[in-house]
C-alpha cells in the first residue's frame, strides 16, 4: 500500500471512529407531554414518571446514548393541534422524537400549513412562544401500546355487565362535548341513547367527579384517563367495566422522516424490549393497564368508522 494511501485510511477510520463516539455522547431527546399520567407526568419538586418516561430511559439504554427529555405542555386552540404541535417541536430540534403519539391516518398525513407554533415548553423565552416554525413530514415507530376506549361505571351501576355499548341503555349516560365518546354514542344504532345522555362542557365540567357523586351511572372514555383516576384518587367507587370499544389507536414514537436511522434504532429496541416483557412490565409500574399494539399498526378514518357501525 502506498504511504499516502495508508495514511489516508487510517485518518479516515479515526474520523469515523470519532464521529460515532460523539452521536453515542449525543442524548436522545424525547419530547413528553408533562401533564398526561400515566403516561409522563413532570411536576416541579418531584421525581419525573409515568409509562413513556420508563420506556424512553430503556430505549435510550438499549441504543447507547443519555436520555434527555424535552417537557412540553399542550394546550389546544384554533391555530395548533397535536399533530402540529409535535411537528413544531421536531422541527426547531427540540427533540428527535415525540413519545405517546397517537398512531392514526389523519396524524400522520403532510400538514395542511407551512409553519405552526410551539407547543409551551420546559425553557422557552417570550419570543419561542410567538415564533412560527417551518414544519417537516412526520414518520412513526412501531407502536408500543394499545390505547382503547373503556366504559367506566359510577357507583349505583356497579357491577353492570357490559359486553356491547347497547348494554348501556337505561342508564343514565355523561359525556364531554366533542368528544371521540360524544360521538360513539350519539350515533350508536341510529341514536338509540340520545334521551339518556347528557353533555358536560370539557375543561369546566368535572365528569368523573359527576360520575363518582352518583350524578351519572356510565361514561366513555380514555382508558389512560381512567386510570390517572383511580392513581389520584386510590378509594373511588367508579369501577372499570373491562369492557373496550373495538374501535382504539396504538400509541408510539413519532419523528421526522428525514431521521429514518433513529426511527429503525427505535424500532429495534421497541422489538427486544417487547419480547422480553420489558414494556408490560413498565406499564405496571406507571399504574397503566397494559394492553399491546392491535392491528391495524396504523388507525384509519375513525370518524367514518364509528358511524358505519
Amino acid at each position: 500500500m502506498r504511504p499516502w494511501l495508508a495514511a489516508w485510511s487510517v485518518a479516515a477510520i479515526l474520523a469515523a471512529a470519532t464521529t460515532a463516539a460523539r452521536a453515542a455522547d449525543e442524548p436522545l431527546k424525547v419530547c413528553l407531554d408533562e401533564d398526561r399520567p400515566p403516561l409522563s407526568v413532570h411536576h416541579k419538586g418531584k421525581p419525573d414518571a409515568g409509562f413513556d418516561v420508563l420506556l424512553a430511559q430503556a430505549i435510550a439504554d438499549r441504543i447507547g446514548r443519555p436520555l434527555k427529555i424535552q417537557w412540553f405542555e399542550s394546550k389546544l386552540d384554533e391555530d395548533s393541534s397535536p399533530q402540529l404541535e409535535a411537528n413544531a417541536l421536531l422541527s426547531d430540534g427540540r427533540c428527535s422524537l415525540v413519545g405517546g403519539y397517537a398512531l392514526t391516518t389523519d396524524s400522520l398525513v403532510k400538514p395542511g400549513m407551512k409553519t405552526a407554533r410551539l407547543p409551551d415548553f420546559a425553557g422557552a423565552t417570550r419570543d419561542d412562544r410567538r415564533r412560527r416554525v417551518a414544519l417537516g413530514v412526520l414518520a412513526p415507530s412501531q407502536p408500543y401500546v394499545y390505547s382503547p376506549m373503556t366504559v367506566v361505571l359510577g357507583p349505583k351501576a356497579q357491577g353492570r355487565k357490559i359486553g356491547d355499548i347497547g348494554d348501556l341503555a337505561g342508564l343514565r349516560l355523561a359525556i364531554e362535548s366533542g368528544s371521540l365518546g360524544d360521538a360513539i354514542l350519539m350515533t350508536f344504532e341510529k341514536g338509540r341513547l340520545i334521551d339518556s345522555i347528557t353533555h358536560l362542557v370539557p375543561g369546566r365540567d368535572d365528569l368523573l367527579g359527576a360520575l363518582q357523586r352518583g350524578d351519572y351511572d356510565a361514561t366513555l372514555i380514555d382508558l389512560g384517563r381512567f386510570d390517572a383516576h383511580r392513581a389520584a384518587h386510590p378509594d373511588t367507587t367508579i369501577t372499570a367495566s373491562g369492557y373496550y370499544y373495538p374501535i382504539g389507536a396504538n400509541r408510539g414514537y413519532v419523528g421526522l422522516a428525514s431521521d429514518g436511522a433513529l426511527i429503525e434504532a427505535v424500532n429495534k429496541a421497541l422489538t427486544s424490549l417487547a419480547a422480553e416483557g420489558k414494556i408490560a412490565e413498565f406499564g405496571k409500574q406507571a399504574g397503566l393497564t397494559y394492553l399491546p399494539p392491535r392491528e391495524p399498526a396504523i388507525l384509519g378514518d375513525v370518524w367514518t368508522k364509528i358511524i358505519q357501525r
